[in-house]
């Protein structure tokens, strides 16, 4: 289900195992994508903590830059 906010625009909403995908800010600066391992943010809004492909953990304010990649499981459900 999408939320939509005062202004119109979609919120992002995550469960814990979805995909965060942030497309590089620079041109020749490669997108990152991370799982998302918490959910900071009230009703699956961010901040979410996340873990890059390096292992490395990170607590993220996404941009309009960046989508959610939802599980498999979650659409099934």
């Amino acid at each position: 289900m999408l939320k939509v906010g005062l202004l119109g625009w979609v919120a992002m909403h995550a469960i814990v195992g979805d995909r965060l995908h942030v497309h590089g800010r620079v041109v020749g600066a490669s997108d990152q994508a991370s799982e998302i391992i918490e959910i900071r943010g009230q009703g699956g809004a961010p901040p979410y903590l996340v873990r890059r492909d390096d292992g490395q953990e990170a607590l993220v304010f996404p941009g309009t830059d960046a989508f959610v990649e939802h599980t498999q499981d979650r659409e099934s459900s």
